[in-house]
């Protein structure tokens, strides 16, 4: 072979692989960059739950279904419970929902995931959000917290800005913060506990000076331990949704002595019982 042929099938593979290399680069999905003011959220970033599941795991099973559609010990007023109410929630892995299917499987509420952080919205929301209301369910939003990345305030003011607000129709519930295990990275967002009940106490505190309602929090009680402790008593105001995929709630973060929604099984989608009855259900919506 000449020298010349060599020197023209070498140039052709350093384009060949520049080529290949920009091609991967920009195919491949955006990396989490904590060292910024903000998290590059590709996809449908995550869903309610979805790292209580990866950390704690889904134990739930036919019986433990059955089981969490049973009034257990207080319901969401305090007094002794005597009814639940089936629901379920959603994200963009839903995509658009048949809304139908599931008012025919006896859901009555839904909660449909709006933002996370202050750069991803739910690219489906409105399809979930006003679906599941024109069923006839009572809805409402929820977001995917993010304490390493930017303020609570700024967290819930791009949630309320963004899907994540109240109204007060008799059909919408109020807000939820999604508090659980950091999918990109330390456990605790790099908070320690104090930090931690800083950061919820600004998102809480803004969300109800724009909506006058406080936030329901969602979490595990593992999770709470962990990164909050004792240091933070949302109890009087934020209404409890608890994570936990067994044959009961379990023990409740510090100084809840009820819970209001119970997140019990992720399959065949996330579902949830409220503590109480319908109409209860109804006097969270309106306030």
């Amino acid at each position: 072979m000449g020298i010349g042929r060599r020197k023209w099938r070498a140039a052709a593979a350093v384009i060949a692989g520049s080529v290949s290399a920009l091609l991967l680069g920009a195919l491949a999905p955006a990396t989490a960059d904590t060292g910024t003011d903000d998290i590059r959220i590709t996809g449908h970033g995550q869903e309610l739950g979805s790292q209580i599941r990866a950390v704690e795991g889904d134990h739930s099973n036919s019986f433990t279904k059955r089981r969490a559609l049973e009034p257990q010990g207080l319901n969401s007023d305090g007094a002794k419970a005597y009814a639940t109410v089936p629901g379920i929630d959603v994200s963009g892995w839903q995509q658009n929902v048949d809304w139908a299917y599931w008012w025919g499987q006896g859901k009555r509420f839904a909660y449909v995931k709006a933002t996370e952080g202050t750069s991803y919205k739910n690219p489906y929301f409105a399809q979930q959000y006003n679906g599941s209301y024109n069923i006839g369910m009572i809805r409402g939003a929820y977001h995917f917290a993010l304490p390493n990345v930017s303020s609570g305030a700024a967290q819930a003011n791009f949630f309320v800005d963004n899907g994540g607000g109240w109204s007060a129709d008799g059909k919408t519930l109020p807000g939820v913060i999604d508090l659980e295990y950091n999918p990109y990275g330390d456990t605790c967002y790099g908070k320690t506990q104090s930090q931690m009940t800083a950061w919820i106490l600004d998102f809480h505190d803004t969300y109800h000076a724009r909506t006058g309602r406080w936030p329901v929090i969602y979490t595990s009680t593992s999770w709470w331990k962990q990164c909050v402790g004792t240091t933070g008593d949302f109890s009087s105001t934020a209404p409890l949704w608890i994570a936990r995929y067994a044959s009961s709630v379990g023990e409740l973060p510090y100084n809840w002595s009820y819970h209001t929604f119970w997140q019990y099984t992720s399959t065949p989608i996330d579902q949830n019982s409220f503590n109480g009855s319908y109409e209860r259900l109804q006097v969270l919506a309106t306030g």
